[in-house]
């Protein structure tokens, strides 16, 4: 089968409910922001010129027909986005922390990002795709996690190179156990990995990121790209043997970093979908780093993630304001 699609992508998509100032009277004010991570990277992969899909639901309310809308104005084919008459769509209410870290309060139990179910997989949109992507808010609960889990193995099965970010979220977990579990199956599963430093902590108990880096590619030894995020302190690639680390874009203007890290994945993807994953250099990661750190880092200086994606001149603009 030809593979019309660059990148498909299964998971939430939902409205991030960002703090935005204080009203006359005192009270918080908040900014509906369309987000959800796999929508994320695909609303930032449209921007560097790639052909993309997404498998989800969202409810029938005002809040899942925005999203819809937002979906298909960014570029990406929504075929697949279906809507739950009963369930209403997820918000995630954002609390941003100094420095422009995050808190989050989910309203979910259930949302519409939930209920997806094996039946509704739409196996040859799947089947169509060169890389498919996914993360673990739909490995959450039993109906929607067996989807995850057949639309990675019908995926895999048909030749696409397997995307995985564990993008943690404790608060939607049943137990610290079960997040452990439904990632280390991921991990083991993926071809290019994207990976937090609290996450490759969580998973690991490392905190020096080498160390923690080479348990994860001991343990899951498929992993051909692993990618480690540290914020302000870059990014991190480790791929056959060589060790690449470029430092984050310090320019000031950060508001808060929601989406930086579904950013930097749709840019590394990119650089994927443009190379050979088996031929890649010390080079080529130092470069495609770069390039995510810098789109990684626009996206901080705007609230929201799906709205907020920069266009690559904007990137390619920051590119000389740090070192190789």
């Amino acid at each position: 089968m030809s593979k019309k699609f660059d990148v498909v992508a299964l998971g939430e998509l939902l409205m991030d409910m960002t703090e935005n100032g204080v009203s006359p009277q005192g009270n918080p004010l908040f900014e509906a922001n369309p987000g959800g991570a796999p929508c994320n990277v695909l609303a930032m992969l449209r921007k560097l010129g790639k052909n993309t899909a997404f498998i989800g639901k969202v409810g029938d309310d005002m809040f899942g027909r925005d999203l819809r809308s937002v979906v298909e104005a960014a570029g990406i084919d929504a075929r697949a986005l279906l809507t739950d008459r009963q369930v209403r769509t997820t918000l995630a209410f954002v609390k941003t922390l100094p420095g422009g870290d995050r808190d989050f309060s989910f309203y979910r139990n259930p949302g519409a990002d939930m209920t997806l179910t094996e039946e509704e997989l739409p196996l040859e949109l799947i089947e169509s795709a060169r890389i498919f992507h996914f993360g673990t808010l739909s490995m959450t609960h039993d109906a929607v996690r067996d989807a995850t889990k057949k639309a990675v193995s019908v995926a895999k099965n048909a030749g696409a190179i397997i995307s995985f970010d564990p993008n943690l979220r404790p608060p939607l977990w049943a137990s610290f156990d079960d997040a452990r579990e439904q990632i280390a199956w991921g991990l083991g599963r993926a071809d290019v990995v994207k990976i937090a430093d609290n996450e490759l902590e969580f998973m690991t108990g490392k905190t020096d990121f080498d160390t923690g880096a080479a348990e994860l590619l001991e343990k899951f030894p498929d992993i051909k790209l692993l990618n480690v995020t540290a914020g302000p302190g870059g990014s991190y690639a480790y791929y056959r043997g060589l060790r690449v680390h470029v430092p984050g874009v310090k320019l000031g203007g950060v508001i808060e970093t929601t989406g930086a890290g579904d950013t930097f994945c749709a840019c590394v993807l990119n650089y994927v979908l443009d190379r050979d994953l088996s031929e890649l250099t010390g080079d080529d990661l130092t470069a495609m780093l770069r390039f995510a750190n810098a789109a990684a880092y626009l996206v901080t200086t705007k609230k929201g993630a799906i709205r907020s994606m920069p266009e690559r001149a904007q990137v390619e603009a920051v590119l000389p304001t740090f070192n190789k």
